[in-house]
């Protein structure tokens, strides 16, 4: 089973949303969701600090489920020894999880840990960067997830999800 986690930002704090899966499924397994007060200011540079406490709201919720991966929106390095969110998560669950990092955006010095993956008949390519897994097979399970179009479908389900999050639940 997969855990693909997206974060909403809103007033001062953030919802977080993960959905249990399987690089097939059309639809989640589970849906696990956080709800933080606050978070940190965004920091060009240090986008982590604000992004980790929420990734690790939902990550505590999933001990109890045999997690394969981790599937997040964003870039797993930087390049130029610069970490992004997803080394800083695959170091907070102590190397346990892999992590695979799916952005819409290249980033500038990191071409070397990525691998540009073109879905449906789309001609932007999604960058997928990874740690813990081969990078090779990562690109292959984000090319091969369901839906027809440039971003897989549980993948823009846990973003919709996100984004439609009552607080009150």
């Amino acid at each position: 089973m997969n855990l693909a986690i997206d974060i909403y930002y809103h007033d001062k704090g953030a919802t977080c949303v993960g959905v249990l899966f399987e690089w097939e499924d059309a639809a989640p397994s589970k849906v696990i969701r956080a709800y933080l007060d606050e978070v940190e200011e965004y920091v060009p540079g240090e986008f982590y600090k604000r992004e980790l406490p929420c990734v690790m709201a939902v990550i505590y919720q999933v001990k109890q489920f045999k997690v394969d991966c981790i599937v997040l929106d964003g870039h797993v390095q930087l390049g130029d020894g610069q970490k992004g969110l997803g080394e800083y998560v695959y170091q907070a669950v102590d190397e346990i999880y892999p992590v695979i990092g799916v952005a819409k955006s290249s980033f500038h010095g990191n071409a070397e840990y990525v691998r540009e993956v073109r879905r449906g008949e789309s001609e932007n390519p999604l960058y997928v960067s990874a740690i813990g897994c081969d990078l090779d097979e990562a690109a292959e399970c984000i090319q091969n997830m369901h839906g027809a179009h440039r971003i897989p479908t549980l993948l823009k389900e846990v973003d919709r999800l996100g984004r439609r999050f009552d607080t009150s639940a």
